[in-house]
């Protein structure tokens, strides 16, 4: 199954919105972590998913947060 980062971005003042619209959200996603630059000032959220496609994997994330998102396939690298 092809593997995707989403990588979101909000603005400070849009942090508490974008936490908020999980409630309201259901995903296989709700519940599990996430890497977060938000206390540290960053506010950009990545997720690592498995979807068939960019689309079902941004489907995976609330509307505010799929607006705000850029999908990026992905896969391991082995390092020389």
């Amino acid at each position: 199954m092809p593997r995707f980062r989403l990588c979101h971005h909000h603005t400070p003042d849009e942090c508490a919105a974008a936490m908020a619209s999980w409630r309201v959200f259901a995903s296989p996603l709700r519940g599990q972590s996430a890497t977060a630059s938000c206390a540290h000032g960053g506010h950009h959220v990545w997720f690592d998913v498995e979807a068939p496609d960019r689309e079902a994997a941004l489907s995976l994330l609330p509307g505010f947060v799929a607006h705000r998102t850029e999908v990026v396939r992905v896969a391991e690298l082995d390092l020389p």
